[in-house]
């Protein structure tokens, strides 16, 4: 019988958002990929460092059983097949033994591959191929190669958090507030109050994790939050929207335009999702983050 993944939690990830492989990407970058090659065959029994979103992997496949394999995760990289055999090796290393499926296109651009793949989360250090897969309809984040490690706090927990308007919800409001100000947005959204914003581009993958908690009844956990620069009463309207998609969030911050990442780093993360390079720069002082290239916020994607 043929094998399939459609029904698990599927994330394509690339070698760098997995692994720290910052330094060998700096030859790459520089033009040498025969140099960048060369290191990474040199170093194929030095395991590689925890990347920024090793956590949130890590504690995905923990929902794993060995009578259900609910999550899948999938190398999705620019890495030549040699480079990706550093990859494997390293995921034994950490304990990612599950990691078996892997795509490795040698600098050609790889998101095409979410679509046999199903994924409902693309993440990848490169943001044209973020870009094209949100455009493609995939949720896909660029990770903060820079960010903090998360925090070890709470093993049994995959704690993710969510900005709203361009991640979870659709950016009408946003479109709103960029024309025509704070006053005409929060106007907007009191009339509106009742109508549900339209999805966003993060909203498959936050349900997917709904389906997830609700199909384990292991250890494992999931504990969400929206964070958003939304405040009183434009909550309302976030809040009837996750209502009617019947969705509920674990934590709501409502920050009516306060830096993020000091809540975030209070929340601790494995890893936080927005749209606004400035709330990713905050958040990857304490925290995983990501940029999600959509919305009126990124007008040149």
């Amino acid at each position: 019988m043929a094998q399939t993944l459609d029904d698990k939690l599927v994330v394509a990830i690339s070698s760098r958002a997995l692994f720290d492989f910052e330094e060998e990407n700096r030859l790459f970058d520089q033009g040498d990929a025969r140099a960048y090659m060369q290191l990474q065959l040199e170093r194929l029994d030095a395991p590689a460092a925890p990347g920024v979103a090793f956590s949130l992997v890590r504690k995905l496949l923990a929902f794993n059983t060995p009578d259900q394999q609910r999550v899948e995760v999938v190398v999705l990289s620019r890495n030549d097949p040699t480079s990706g055999m550093r990859v494997f090796r390293s995921a034994r290393a950490h304990g990612l033994a599950s990691v078996q499926r892997g795509v490795f296109t040698q600098g050609t651009a790889p998101f095409r591959y979410l679509r046999p793949l199903g994924a409902h989360l693309f993440l990848s250090a490169n943001g044209a191929d973020v870009a094209q897969a949100l455009a493609m309809g995939y949720p896909a984040a660029q990770v903060a190669t820079q960010s903090a490690q998360a925090s070890a706090a709470h093993p049994h927990e995959v704690r993710i958090a969510f900005d709203g308007d361009a991640v979870l919800f659709s950016d009408e409001a946003e479109r709103v507030f960029q024309s025509a100000g704070l006053d005409a947005f929060q106007a907007h959204e009191q009339e509106k109050a009742h109508l549900p914003l339209p999805p966003g581009p993060f909203k498959p993958f936050l349900s997917a994790l709904h389906r997830l908690q609700r199909s384990s009844a292991g250890e494992m956990r999931i504990r969400t939050a929206l964070v958003t620069a939304r405040s009183a009463p434009a909550h309302e309207r976030a809040i009837q929207t996750l209502m009617s998609w019947n969705i509920a969030v674990d934590e709501a911050m409502f920050l009516g335009g306060l830096p993020k990442g000091e809540f975030l780093r209070e929340f601790e993360p494995d890893f936080f999702f927005d749209d606004q390079t400035g709330h990713v720069r905050s958040a990857a002082q304490h925290v995983p983050a990501g940029h999600v290239s959509s919305g009126i916020t990124n007008p040149t994607v």
